[in-house]
């Protein structure tokens, strides 16, 4: 299978709370077909010229190219950080079932189910 359209988008969130409502309303406005939640990792970064170290919660959300510019505002209105890291890879190649299932959850085809 050649290179698709389809992206995975890295998220990391300040609580699971946070997650959880970024999660649920990515999936309900159509913008992503999954987003899987990882409640605690651990990240190191430079923010304002201090090395910080905070628990944070990961999410990775599932979607197209046609779709990640209204995800990434989305997920940029909805949450705490003024910064939020929102960062996206392609996806070259998967399961033909599951990338037709995208297709479907993003809105490509008419098929219902999964």
């Amino acid at each position: 299978m050649s290179k698709t359209d389809k992206k995975v988008v890295f998220i990391t969130a300040g609580s699971l709370e946070e997650a959880e409502k970024i999660a649920t309303s990515l999936v309900e406005e159509g913008l992503a077909t999954c987003v899987n939640i990882i409640p605690s990792i651990r990240s190191v970064y430079r923010w304002e010229g201090k090395v910080c170290n905070d628990n944070e919660t990961f999410l990775i959300a599932k979607t197209d190219d046609k779709n990640l510019k209204r995800l990434i505002a989305h997920v940029e209105k909805l949450h705490s950080y003024s910064t939020p890291e929102v960062i996206s890879i392609s996806i070259d190649s998967g399961s033909e079932k599951y990338l037709a299932w995208m297709d479907r959850c993003l809105g490509k085809t008419m098929q219902a189910g999964k």
